[in-house]
């Protein structure tokens, strides 16, 4: 058995901007607030935090600014994936440098890759890793699944411990527990199957719900490992309609937008992503206002 990263609720930070330039001073303030609300580790630079805009400068000082300001209380997983696995390789070694405690690596997308590559690739970022390495696993953007065979495979590899799962497919997350058992963690990457996937043994989820409600996700993660069911699938059905609304528009789009309303910096996004449809947010805000996040 590896060792775990966490258990519980990781937030899938956003990173936010001002005139459109990266706003530390709000991403300070969004880190405060998310470990005084207990949340179990931060994610920073994934697909949330718009990773794919960021220079390679801005990608590498947020997740410097985030290790720092976290100092160690929780977690801090770098995003360093990449379709370039010299640049996932290079980013993993500045992140490890830096003090991150793990890495997440998406899937190699839009040229994507064989199976057989996705090993190769995986394989040669957690060789330059000094610490443990997350599997991100989103065909929806990727165009590339990874298959619980080549899941398997991995983790052999001393530095592959786990694998956020945002496939959607509950069957390939029950083959990839059967296959790996106690070799691999599986984290939900679907803030509408944190109970279903935990069911299968996940150790948790990488939220974007989290970043509007850290104490209410981390809750109800807690519900379940303390062995209450019950209220673990009433949260999950309780948040369903946010959980839609979250994810109405691409992410970040609407927690963007979730997080502007809640004063956590400006509405702002890069190209090509933009700002919500009005009838779009206008639901979003409503539902925020429903369970009281916003006046």
């Amino acid at each position: 058995m590896k060792n775990t990263i966490f258990t519980g609720a990781a937030t899938a930070l956003i990173t936010p901007m001002r005139g459109g330039e990266v706003d530390y001073e709000t991403l300070g303030r969004l880190l405060d607030w998310q470990l005084e609300s207990g949340i179990d580790a931060i994610v920073s630079v994934g697909t949330t935090g718009e990773g794919p805009t960021l220079t390679d400068e801005e990608h590498r000082d947020v997740i410097k600014y985030t290790v720092d300001r976290v100092a160690g209380r929780v977690p801090v997983i770098a995003g360093t994936g990449s379709n370039d696995t010299a640049y996932a390789i290079d980013l993993t070694r500045f992140s490890c440098e830096v003090g991150a405690d793990a890495m997440l690596l998406v899937s190699p997308y839009y040229n994507k890759a064989t199976q057989k590559g996705l090993i190769a690739s995986f394989n040669a970022v957690a060789d330059a890793s000094t610490k443990p390495c997350i599997l991100y696993n989103v065909p929806s953007r990727t165009g590339c699944n990874i298959l619980p065979s080549t899941v398997a495979e991995l983790a052999k590899h001393e530095n592959i411990v786990a694998i956020k799962e945002a496939g959607g497919n509950i069957s390939q997350v029950a083959q990839i527990a059967a296959l790996c058992g106690d070799s691999i963690d599986i984290y939900s990457g679907n803030d509408d199957q944190i109970v279903p996937i935990m069911s299968l043994g996940g150790k948790g989820v990488i939220s974007v719900l989290s970043n509007v409600m850290p104490k209410e996700t981390v809750a109800l993660c807690r519900a379940y490992l303390d062995g209450d069911v019950r209220l673990a699938c009433e949260m999950q059905l309780k948040y369903l309609s946010l959980i839609d609304a979250l994810f109405c528009e691409v992410n970040p789009i609407p927690v963007k937008a979730a997080m502007a309303a809640m004063g956590f910096g400006e509405n702002s996004l890069r190209l090509p992503l933009t700002s919500m449809e009005p009838a779009n947010e206008e639901k979003l805000l409503n539902i925020m206002r429903m369970h009281g996040l916003i006046d």
